[in-house]
């Protein structure tokens, strides 16, 4: 299951182009490259990436992948460590992923290349808040984001703490919302920025495996006391969107002021006119809201492994980057210092200066079902 829906289909098309059939053989010079992202993406590739960077290595060439979901870029590691084993070809060079250090056990089996130590000239350039791991290479980012309208808030009066926001929201009544906890990760995200409202600002307290029951009542319960402060302040007397879509739309027509949103796809529906250019975008600057980067792995036993590592530091080039922010809508993996001074100047209000993330699993089921049970009892969560 992708990440999230998108307002809009993919601005390009992968024209021409048919993903090449799996062969039983690597090719020499040809990178086998898989991605479990959005349609977006792979026309991203297909359409910037891949053709600038045949142009500039003759003789290399990218074979796009999509490998479906979460479970196809498992399988390509799991791949790996079982050619390794039996010394055959893995059949991959290259992969994508949210989570790229799956599964279990690749770098132990030294499946993995290190990119840290992999003599990229651009490694230096990524941004230390990204960096998870010497074996992945975070080289985009998405991050939750506040939209607004210019023509009824102010730029110089948009809030950019927590408690600004509560104060606008309860100000404003009636003109923002955000969307379900389990519709969307806009709403989700917030949800999340509240829990680390209600715990001292500290992600590092969420682990994925450190939920309980009693700390979750604790941790949770606070954060549901905030959120029920705000609820009859919001859209319609407490109404909640049903996703991160509907939340866009609502805010296009003018419905509501403000409402959190995914950075790639505000930045999209801005630039194809989705949403006027008068819609102001900003970041919380005490902790921003919850965000992540994509990574990718170029595998150690693969037979591309060299074109390979010149593809990660392509990716990581001031052209790429810079697409990256203004057609794909996505964030760069490089520290902003590294953008032009132009880009920088116009995306000053949502450049982060902290990137939380938020664990899943058991705290995930757990938010979902104290929100519908605390905050918003009488919505019905199957609609």
């Amino acid at each position: 299951m992708k990440r999230r829906d998108f307002i809009i289909s993919a601005a390009g098309t992968v024209a021409g182009m048919a993903l090449l059939p799996r062969m039983s053989f690597a090719a020499e010079g040809v990178i086998d490259w898989y991605t479990s992202s959005d349609s977006n993406i792979l026309d991203f590739w297909a359409n910037t990436v891949k053709p600038k960077f045949e142009a500039a290595n003759p003789g290399i060439t990218i074979n796009l992948v999509d490998a479906g979901d979460g479970a196809g870029i498992i399988a390509i590691g799991e791949r790996a460590i079982a050619a390794k084993q039996s010394g055959a070809d893995p059949q991959a060079d290259f992969f994508e992923s949210g989570n790229a250090l799956l599964p279990p056990g690749a770098i132990e089996a030294g499946v993995y290349t290190n990119i840290k130590e992999a003599g990229l000239s651009n490694y230096d350039k990524v941004n230390p808040l990204a960096i998870e791991s010497d074996y992945s290479l975070p080289y985009r980012g998405s991050q939750v984001l506040l939209a607004y309208d210019t023509t009824k808030l102010d730029p110089k009066d948009a809030p950019k703490t927590w408690d600004d926001l509560v104060a606008w929201i309860k100000a404003n009544p009636g003109q923002f919302v955000y969307n379900r906890v389990d519709k969307g990760g806009s709403g989700g995200n917030f949800v999340r920025r509240a829990i680390h409202q209600a715990n001292g600002l500290d992600p590092s307290k969420f682990t994925v495996d450190n939920y309980t029951p009693e700390f979750g009542e604790e941790a949770l319960g606070k954060t549901w006391e905030i959120l029920k402060d705000i609820a009859p302040s919001l859209y319609d007397n407490g109404a909640y969107s049903s996703g991160n879509t509907q939340s866009i739309q609502l805010l296009s027509q003018g419905v509501v002021t403000m409402t959190p949103v995914w950075s790639d796809q505000v930045l999209q529906a801005i630039d194809q006119g989705v949403l006027p250019e008068t819609t102001g975008l900003v970041q919380l600057q005490d902790l921003a809201l919850a965000g992540g980067f994509t990574r990718s792995i170029v595998i150690e036993t693969g037979t591309n492994r060299d074109a390979s590592l010149k593809l990660a530091d392509f990716i990581l080039s001031e052209e790429i980057q810079t697409a990256i922010l203004t057609e794909l809508g996505g964030f760069p993996g490089v520290s902003w210092e590294y953008i032009s001074p132009e880009l920088q100047e116009k995306f000053a209000d949502i450049v982060p200066k902290t990137i939380p993330t938020f664990p899943s699993g058991d705290w995930e089921a757990a938010i979902n079902d104290g929100w519908y049970r605390n905050v918003a009892p009488n919505v019905d969560r199957n609609s």
